[in-house]
């Protein structure tokens, strides 16, 4: 019989060759793609190193890289190895000779077949096997360098007292390796297991015995260092039940060992190690018993307990001693969840002060004093009026402003002004021709900000403090140029031979040429080609428009930057501008994040900081390294220069210890907090993304009591948005104001909730989000009694609606081309009662953009709907102020035009004789003529409205404005 080694040893038969022109012209095909695909992957590289050095971050690209690559490697030639060698050992370990049968016979073609390529074949599987095994460690490189790099959070769990680093930076490190272990050992067992069957080793139908001693020894050792990795796998599952998430009826969610858990499956876990073991030692047996009788027994046995130890015991503790006493079972794992989950969202010094929700003044001119005194009420909603912003600051079609606003904080006569902003970006939608040179070569760039009071409008329109083409204002002198914001998405070549767009004015347009150090030199032919393949754009390689001094500038928003610069930080969905010394910084803030926080409760963030506004703006989304989560920290705040594109990071949370890993891990790219200046300081502000993940978790963790969080009883919801039709929840709202234990308004950002089904109010939250202050990131919650039901935002939204002489006018207002927006619906804490307050806009006539034209305000009932903030709040405390507002209030050009209010009246009066004739038999022929006489009226309103409107429009716009 022929070895098991040896192969044919004939006369090969010559089979017709191509030509060599042929050959020669295959071969010149070959090596263009290998070529080819090796320069498309140096390009990739490349431009990914000289963007991280352009921005002066080139450690996290080198730090990242060669973490990749080392883990790769290591992992990658680990498993080539280790199945490289059980192949080896498995050929050298063949009988010598095959037995007698046909399914021997079948195989010695095979093994004939396979001989003159072993090596090769060798090669090419453990190469295989190493590549894959290789990618998969290197995606792995964020949990390498958090277990190298951990620092202890010093706090211990409360069951295995262990301190919080192990779960979260050294238990994924561990289960990654027992994964690795795993794979490594079943590819071993399976190479291995074929290569004995190949050569006469393993036998399935022949005579005799079934499987060599040598096999049965091998694979024994195989199956043992399996079942080895199994008894740790059982191990770590003991310390995984601290973070394990289910879901528990009584709460939800749930994250940490129930009752069930630590006197279960904590006890089996440890059973079922021990038996691991003794089976993995049964199986290393078989080097000396060589037969498998004992291990299949023993590993038949370690099935059989996992079944019944792992699983049915468990369920049997679950339905017979947990489930007849749930609550008195349960308690103490629940106040362990509570305590966790407060402690690891930073929730835990939140202060709940039970709030009466009625106002115990009787004094109606005191309450209506308080009211100025208690908050800067913001009837300039950010989220309604930047069509307005556009149509009256756009200036060039080429500009644009963000769907949302931006509320900010600026001094004005030494005092803090809300104010409402936005950037006039680049929209190259609006640019007169699209072609390549004009999108990436002359229009580069926004110009300026706009800016207007939030507490004042004038005949309807913003009051702007910065506007006009240059921007002209309260905000001083600073660099307008905006190459980078959150509407820049695509790539622009500045600074070459090809001048740029800047701005226009009455004497025409103005160009420019950038002057910055940002983004990549093309001066080099090798940057030029490279970014000719990765951006597929081969006029790059050859355009004259590139020249001596052009750059390219690209990952231009915000958030893109940072979290290129930060892969390891999760970038809230809200990035704002501030003007800061002299320039435009985009200020994004980043969390720290992690799921291994031993008992706190997971959270998904995608779904959390979910809400009205989101619905319709996809860029406002959190960049989540994470989605599920149950720890996080806003512990960096970063900034984005508009001209520069600098990027910098700044240590907020100096005690956040995931951070202090992360800085350990990339040296040097994260500033001190003492690194902030003061003027950049006064424009931070408590993170939106954060206080919705927190509000979240309060509406069940603000009870601290197991007994009631088991109970469900106090369970709250975020409402959703009432003045709109999107089915999400309302988003939380920055707002000057002060909480009752506070001296003075301070700059906090609100919401509201309501109990768990129901739409009256239960709670209202507030943080302090100046960082000034002393009380920055306070959570104070007014929790209303259950016994007292005050309405909830929709309710008021409803009453709204729904009363008579509201209703009336909210249909006139819609009558025609006109449309009603709601604005944002504010709550106030007032007295102990609470305060609503909602602009109206109306878009109408040959306006496409909304105007201020009433104020609805409700306390205790009453409700008041006028044209100024100021007369709704005397309605409603039917008494005037006796000390003026700081501020003024919105003067809609119906209280002003005596034209359009006497045309409201008669439209009104025309309508109640319609309704009138109704009733009245009824009489189609009075019915008739009050129609008639009511689309009069109402056209007698939209022109002199118009025209109203003409005249506010006039008199905000300045500069050059006809179309580019």
């Amino acid at each position: 019989m022929p070895d098991r080694g040896g192969g044919p040893t004939g006369p090969r038969i010559r089979a017709g060759r191509p030509s060599r022109r042929a050959r020669t012209f295959l071969m010149t095909l070959g090596v263009l793609a290998v070529l080819g695909m090796a320069f498309t992957m140096f390009a990739g590289f490349w431009t990914d190193w000289l963007w991280y050095r352009s921005v002066h971050y080139s450690s996290v690209f080198t730090t990242t890289l060669s973490t990749k690559i080392g883990l790769f490697f290591v992992f990658g030639l680990l498993m080539a190895l280790a199945v490289g060698f059980n192949i080896w050992l498995a050929h050298r370990l063949r009988p010598p000779l095959s037995a007698m049968s046909m399914e021997q016979q079948s195989l010695d073609r095979y093994r004939m077949g396979i001989a003159p390529y072993k090596t090769w074949l060798l090669l090419a599987v453990t190469s295989l096997v190493g590549l894959i095994a290789g990618a998969s460690a290197s995606s792995q490189w964020r949990t390498w360098l958090m277990w190298v790099n951990g620092v202890p959070f010093h706090q211990k769990d409360p069951q295995f007292h262990l301190d919080v680093s192990f779960y979260a930076f050294d238990l994924p490190w561990y289960r990654f390796l027992l994964g690795f272990g795993f794979a490594t050992a079943i590819l071993c067992l399976i190479a291995a297991a074929l290569t004995h069957y190949l050569y006469g080793g393993l036998r399935v139908t022949s005579p005799g015995a079934r499987a060599t001693a040598a096999a049965t020894g091998h694979l024994s050792v195989l199956l043992g260092i399996f079942v080895a990795l199994k008894a740790v796998a059982y191990w770590l599952d003991r310390y995984g039940l601290a973070v394990k998430s289910s879901d528990f009826k009584a709460t939800g969610n749930w994250t940490g060992l129930r009752y069930v858990d630590a006197n279960a499956y904590l006890p089996a876990k440890t059973i079922l190690f021990c038996i691991a073991v003794i089976c993995a030692l049964l199986f290393f047996a078989t080097l000396w018993r060589r037969t498998w009788q004992l291990p299949v027994i023993g590993f038949g046995l370690m099935v059989l307990s996992a079944i019944l130890i792992g699983g049915l015991y468990p369920a049997i503790v679950q339905k017979f001693q947990v489930q007849p006493n749930e609550q008195a079972k349960e308690a103490p794992y629940v106040q362990k969840n509570l305590k966790a989950t407060r402690e690891a969202y930073g929730i835990d010094d939140t202060k709940v002060t039970e709030y009466a929700g009625k106002s115990a003044t009787a004094d109606k001119t005191k309450l209506r004093d308080q009211v100025d005194d208690t908050a800067s009420i913001r009837i300039l909603d950010p989220n309604v009026v930047s069509p307005t912003f556009q149509q009256l600051q756009q200036i060039r079609n080429y500009y644009g402003f963000p769907t949302n606003l931006d509320v900010d904080r600026y001094a004005k006569d030494g005092k803090d002004q809300d104010t409402v902003l936005g950037l006039r970006e680049l929209n190259l939608d609006g640019i007169p021709k699209n072609n390549w040179i004009n999108d990436h070569f002359r229009y580069t760039h926004g110009f300026g900000v706009v800016a207007a009071k939030g507490t004042e409008a004038d005949e309807g329109h913003p009051v702007f403090t910065e506007k006009n083409l240059p921007s002209k204002g309260d905000l001083g002198t600073y660099e307008q140029r905006i190459y980078y914001g959150e509407k820049t998405s695509t790539y622009s070549i500045v600074g070459g031979p090809q001048k740029e767009i800047d701005y226009s004015d009455d004497q025409g347009e103005k160009t420019t040429s950038y002057t910055g150090k940002s983004g990549v030199n093309l001066d080099n032919p090798i940057n030029r080609a490279a970014y000719a393949v990765a951006f597929n754009e081969p006029q790059i390689l050859y355009s004259g428009a590139i020249g001596k001094g052009s750059r390219i500038l690209y990952n231009r928003t915000p958030k893109e930057r940072v979290e290129a610069v930060a892969p390891w930080l999760t970038i809230d969905g809200d990035a704002y501008p501030a003007v800061v010394d002299g320039h435009i910084q985009w200020i994004v803030d980043a969390y720290t994040t992690t799921n291994g926080y031993p008992y706190a409760s997971r959270t998904t963030l995608g779904d959390t900081t979910a809400d009205s506004l989101n619905a319709t703006n996809n860029s406002r989304t959190v960049v989540a390294q994470q989605n599920q989560v149950n720890y996080i920290r806003n512990s960096v705040k970063a900034t984005v220069d508009a001209y520069t594109g600098e990027v910098k990071l700044y240590q907020w949370d100096t005690k956040d210890p995931v951070l202090k890993t992360w800085m350990k891990a990339f040296p040097g790219t994260v500033k001190s907090r003492s690194a902030i200046s003061p003027s950049l300081l006064a424009h931070l502000r408590y993170p939106q993304d954060l206080f919705k993940v927190q509000r979240e978790l309060l509406t069940r963790y603000h009870v601290t009591d197991a007994q009631t969080f088991l109970s469900g009883s106090e369970v709250w919801q975020v409402p959703d948005d009432p003045t709109n039709d999107s089915g999400s929840a309302v988003p939380p709202y920055y707002l000057s104001m002060k909480m009752p234990d506070q001296s003075a308004q301070a700059f906090s950002l609100t919401t509201t909730f309501t109990p768990n089904g129901r739409d009256n109010l239960s709670a209202f939250m507030a943080v302090d989000s100046d960082p000034r202050a002393s009380d920055y990131g306070k959570i104070r919650v007014l929790k209303l009694p259950t016994s007292t039901t005050v309405d909830g935002p929709k309710q008021v939204q409803s009453q709204f609606n729904s009363q008579a002489d509201i209703a009336e006018t909210i249909s006139l207002l819609s009558r025609g081309h006109s449309k009603v927006e709601y604005g944002n619906l504010l709550t106030v804490p007032l007295d102990g009662g609470l305060l609503y307050a909602e602009p109206v806009y109306v878009r109408g006539g040959e306006l496409k953009y909304p105007l201020l034209r009433k104020v609805l305000v409700t306390y205790e009932g009453k409700t008041a709907f006028e044209d100024t903030l100021d007369e709704a709040l005397n309605k409603v405390f039917g008494v005037k102020a006796t000390t003026p507002p700081d501020t003024g209030t919105a003067q809609p050009p119906s209280s002003g035009n005596p034209t359009v209010k006497q045309a409201l009246e008669d439209a009104q009066k025309a309508f109640a004789a319609g309704q009138q004739a109704l009733k009245e038999g009824p009489d189609w022929d009075a019915y008739a003529k009050a129609q008639k006489d009511l689309q009069d009226a109402l056209k007698r309103a939209e022109d002199a409205q118009s025209k109203a409107d003409e005249t506010g429009s006039t008199a905000h716009r300045t500069g050059n404005t006809k179309k580019s």
